[in-house]
């Protein structure tokens, strides 16, 4: 079960964090694996990695808030491959602002990456799962789809909206074989939010982990591979916490 053997996978956003994990235990599991983001160094330190455990890859840029760049990315990978099976989307950005700071012009660059990048890559994707009648798109939620963080309401907004974004894709695309899932990662320090949980808030988010610690970005990888798989033909339109409990989590003490 769970074996990614002959697969085309492409992470946007492949080359650090989360997206990086996913990426290579992707490969793990059998998969091809292209990982991109904008930087030309990671995405060739990241090929080197793939390619020291058997997978076939390419080593592509990608910005999620220029079009053609994810067509490259796509007509690149589908021209080697032939097919493609799977799409992560893991590019985001945040910023902690109060919400009377934050400009319409940051507002702006927070909803291009995080919402709008994702949108772009589904559709660009999307177009050749449905003629293929087949494949896997997962996306990168947030617990802030569900449950409001202290001053990050861009975020917050831009991955409420990657949640309604993923269950009307899944709901649209289902007659055509291709299921559109997402991760809500938990507290998995990161490039992305180290800064904010080397502070007060990072012990507050401890406190309301009933598992009492933050992940480690290897544990994503179990979800992915999963929702990546054959085995999940029938689940679509779910957001899988991988969170250590703290959305169920009300008083822990």
């Amino acid at each position: 079960m769970f074996n990614l053997a002959g697969k085309c996978a492409v992470v946007v956003g492949g080359t650090s964090g989360i997206g990086k994990a996913i990426a290579l235990g992707l490969a793990a599991a059998g998969a091809n694996v292209v990982a991109s983001s904008r930087s030309k160094q990671s995405v060739d330190n990241l090929a080197d990695c793939l390619e020291a455990r058997a997978s076939k890859t390419l080593r592509i840029t990608s910005d999620v808030v220029d079009r053609a760049s994810l067509q490259l990315l796509h007509d690149a990978t589908l021209s080697s491959f032939g097919r493609i099976d799977i799409l992560v989307n893991s590019a985001g950005v945040t910023k902690r602002v109060p919400t009377l700071n934050c400009s319409e012009e940051l507002w702006r660059s927070i909803m291009d990456v995080n919402l709008n990048g994702t949108l772009r890559a589904c559709q660009i994707f999307g177009e050749t799962m449905l003629k293929q009648q087949k494949g896997r798109i997962i996306n990168i939620a947030s617990l802030s789809t569900f449950v409001a963080f202290h001053e990050v309401a861009a975020y917050g907004a831009s991955k409420a909206a990657v949640g309604a974004l993923t269950r009307s894709l899944a709901v649209e695309w289902a007659p055509h074989g291709v299921c559109v899932n997402a991760i809500a990662p938990g507290i998995f320090p990161t490039d992305l939010n180290r800064e904010l949980l080397d502070s007060p808030r990072g012990k507050e988010l401890i406190t309301r982990t009933p598992m009492a610690r933050f992940g480690t970005v290897d544990e994503v990888i179990g979800a992915a591979v999963f929702l990546a798989s054959d085995e999940a033909a029938f689940t679509t339109g779910q957001i899988i916490a991988v969170d250590g409990g703290l959305l169920a989590s009300g008083v822990n003490q």
